[in-house]
């Protein structure tokens, strides 16, 4: 996980090896007291990653070449490598917490390579069971982390196990509780529920062949076509709502087709077209 680099296998180790992993260049000294703290929290690391990056040590006295090559002009000086280029760096001791953090904008750390485990294998085999097991794993790991959370309530809405979900989400910090994967969660299962309680697609079909002012029937069915995710006849229907009545149920339509841009990222051509749609039929 460490290695001793100089002028003759820097190459090797350094400018080709990162083509494989990331590697940490640590130039110090031994006069160096900063270096004698930092080197073993770098150390202690590189053991835990288990070869997710590689520590080279470069003794910058007996390498003067290699500290002028990058530009070394004080010590401790940690410069990170991916393709032979270096990525970030920082310089001076730093605590193993902000060391840490340092690793993480390079390298995932063990519970970021569960989190990426887990989308893997669900998206692969649907198990739901399994991926939520390696999530847990992630936690115990990384307790503060969000995006575990997220992605634990993101799962749960996929099984239709909303009131987990919830409880999941709720249990996130104000800050995050704004993000829009998390409003994007909100805005789906909102949207089943109100898929559980419209009937049948069919029925209400034939409701508005009856009567094409039934706005109830065309609220039904808009949910009923989100359920199935046929968005495009699902914002067809909330934009005639509101061509034909702005204040049915207060608003209903508009805010409801505004669930559906959050579900689907509030991106992407069918939310451009929309969006134009929706500001000419209120003007």
């Amino acid at each position: 996980m460490a290695i001793d680099v100089n002028q003759a296998n820097f190459d090797d180790v350094v400018i080709k090896g990162s083509a494989t992993v990331p590697v940490l260049v640590d130039f110090w000294a031994p006069w160096c007291g900063p270096c004698r703290a930092l080197t073993p929290i770098l150390e202690k690391l590189a053991a835990e990653y288990e070869g997710k990056f590689v520590l080279a040590k470069v003794n910058s006295d007996e390498n003067p070449e290699l500290s002028a090559r990058y530009g070394v002009r004080g010590i401790p000086n940690v410069k990170a490598f991916i393709d032979g280029e270096v990525v970030d760096e920082f310089a001076g001791a730093m605590p193993e917490g902000t060391v840490r953090q340092f690793l993480e904008r390079i390298v995932p750390s063990p519970a970021e390579e569960l989190r990426f485990e887990a989308a893997r294998l669900y998206d692969e085999t649907r198990d739901i069971d399994r991926a939520l097991a390696l999530l847990s794993r992630a936690a115990e790991l990384d307790p503060a982390n969000e995006e575990i959370r997220i992605d634990r309530a993101s799962l749960l809405v996929d099984a239709r196990r909303a009131h987990e979900a919830t409880a999941v989400l709720d249990g996130l910090s104000p800050l995050t509780q704004m993000d829009e994967r998390v409003e994007a969660l909100k805005a789906r299962m909102e949207l089943a529920r109100c898929a559980a309680e419209a009937g049948s697609p069919e029925l209400l079909e034939q409701r508005i062949a009856a009567d094409e002012n039934d706005l109830d029937a065309r609220l039904k069915l808009a949910h009923a076509c989100v359920a199935s995710e046929n968005y495009r006849a699902a914002l067809e229907q909330l934009l005639e709502i509101v061509q034909r009545n702005r204040s049915f149920r207060e608003d209903v339509a508009r805010k409801t087709i505004l669930q559906v841009f959050e579900v689907l990222g509030n991106q992407g051509s069918l939310v451009s077209e929309f969006r134009k749609r929706l500001a000419s039929a209120m003007n």
